[in-house]
């Protein structure tokens, strides 16, 4: 898990040291040639900047000062390397998203000074940012990682084709906008569309209940104290949408869902035909407003319930 550090601690522990492998080493000497350096040199934060957020604005922006990426030997120093990429996804949690996204572009242009240096650090952000599996993945943070590879002169047309195929699904259902509406179908036969769910928090439950991931999912949502008091107070409502082809499989899970959720099935594979949601993680849970305006996306269900506490 993402280490939940507060902005005080976090910033001025980056201003005491640099890392490697995750521990405090002495400051590098600068005049000490690149090939040599044994350890991630944090660039030195003006005095006059006080504030917490001033000096985490300041590191997220001036990170990469002291990485030569002409110099392709950093990337046989992993635990330099890398673990300096993990600590920087932390760090931009700590400064607003747009401060975020653009210190990620300006990065990723000083590594097109190399294209192996490019590729290593586009390759840790696919790790690290959209692995599914990443307990960093943050798909806010991916997208300009995505616009950049897209434009950038230093990939052809064809290694451009898989970034432009992700940036495209990556920009769908994304917060503050409208999801995608879809029709499902239920087991009677009869139809319905996400915008037809009259509720004012609709919870999208995407899910394949074969697989353990889900069950989890579904035993969490039926016990969950906060899900189960707006079901009640009929303000939220579960849809669960399977969007898979083996029916039989949906149909043999039926009885592991609440009679009160909505559960149906993507009978013509519009969602999969169509990319209308981004498939690459199941079970995957939309939190949608009454306009169907997406809250959260593909996000927790501790996160949700945290949201949603907040605004009983």
């Amino acid at each position: 898990m993402i280490k939940e550090i507060k902005l005080l601690s976090f910033a001025l522990g980056l201003l005491l040291c640099s890392c490697k492998g995750g521990n405090a080493s002495a400051q590098q000497d600068k005049n000490i040639p690149q090939d040599s350096v044994k350890a991630f040199t944090l660039p030195e934060v003006p005095q006059m900047l006080t504030a917490p957020e001033q000096r985490a604005d300041f590191l997220v922006r001036h990170y990469w000062n002291n990485v030569n990426f002409a110099d392709t030997s950093f990337l046989h120093k992993k635990e330099i390397s890398e673990q300096a990429w993990v600590d920087y996804c932390d760090l931009m949690n700590h400064v607003p998203l747009t401060t975020a996204q653009e210190a990620i572009k300006g990065m990723l242009k000083k590594a097109e000074q190399n294209k192996r240096m490019y590729d290593y650090f586009t390759e840790l952000a696919d790790k690290y940012l959209h692995d599914p599996n990443s307990p960093m993945r943050n798909e806010e943070f991916y997208i300009p990682v995505l616009e950049a590879m897209t434009t950038t002169t230093v990939l052809d047309d064809t290694e451009k084709i898989r970034p432009q195929a992700r940036l495209e699904l990556a920009k769908k259902n994304r917060v503050g906008t409208k999801a995608l509406n879809f029709t499902y179908t239920l087991a009677s036969g009869a139809t319905g569309t996400l915008y037809q769910c009259p509720a004012e928090y609709t919870l999208l439950f995407i899910n394949n209940p074969g697989c353990h991931a889900c069950a989890e999912t579904i035993e969490g949502l039926k016990t969950s104290q906060v899900i189960n008091k707006l079901i009640a107070d009929k303000r939220l409502k579960i849809l669960g949408l399977y969007p898979d082809e083996e029916l039989d499989e949906w149909q043999k899970h039926r009885s592991e869902f609440p009679d009160e959720w909505i559960n149906g099935y993507d009978k013509n594979q519009t969602m999969k035909m169509k990319n209308l949601y981004d498939l690459k993680a199941i079970p995957t849970l939309y939190l949608l407003d009454k306009n169907k305006t997406v809250l959260l996306k593909d996000a927790p269900l501790p996160l949700i319930e945290q949201y949603l506490m907040g605004n009983m």
